[in-house]
């Protein structure tokens, strides 16, 4: 997982609220067996509205999502985090998400910030035309035009997140710790280490 500690840039304005895991990735793309490709599925049915904020040219590439209230409920597909990330968005500000889509998005490497909607009206009118940027060490969004607001997050996320760290990660980061707890079980329970001779 690619460690999180800024993420700068232009953001996706969008704003809609209770934007559901089939409207961020359809059915229909479910049924790939790599992750790769997904972006292109991503809001699919948002793209093809007239004047949308996804297909202009000025937002493209953008590292940042600003949406609406509830965001990623519905199915608990993990597709949603994996198609957010191929299209290259690497953090989602909401006042609400589903607790589902958070936790995966967590997982994938998603930066999910929570703030109020006083706060959101703002970003999405600096998001017109200007770059935002989120300091997860210092959990603050900020804007050129002095605007800064900060969030909360769970301490364990925060330290995952900045450290690139999934669940294989944090094992492995415990490897000296494994190691030497399994060379005393080999001492103590030399038997565990044998092979196992089973009757034909």
């Amino acid at each position: 997982m690619t460690p999180i500690s800024q993420v700068s840039g232009r953001a996706y304005p969008f704003g809609r609220k209770n934007v559901d895991t089939d409207v961020i990735i359809p059915a229909q793309w479910l049924k790939t067996v790599t992750r790769e490709g997904l972006g292109q599925g991503c809001l699919e049915s948002v793209k093809a509205e007239p004047g949308n904020v996804f297909t202009d040219p000025e937002y493209a590439g953008s590292p940042l999502l600003i949406a609406g209230d509830n965001f990623g409920c519905g199915s608990s597909r993990e597709h949603a985090a994996w198609a957010l990330l191929d299209m290259g968005v690497t953090c989602v500000i909401a006042p609400s998400f589903s607790d589902i889509f958070s936790g995966n998005a967590f997982k994938n490497g998603i930066l999910t910030v929570v703030l109020p909607q006083e706060a959101i009206d703002r970003l999405m009118e600096v998001a017109k035309t200007d770059p935002i940027s989120v300091d997860l060490e210092n959990q603050s969004v900020t804007t050129p035009f002095q605007d800064r607001f900060l969030f909360e997050i769970d301490p364990f996320r925060k330290h995952c997140l900045l450290g690139g760290l999934d669940e294989v990660g944090l094992t492995l980061a415990q490897d000296r710790e494994i190691s030497a707890y399994e060379g005393k079980a080999r001492e103590a329970l030399p038997f565990l280490a044998s092979p196992v001779l089973h009757a034909a």
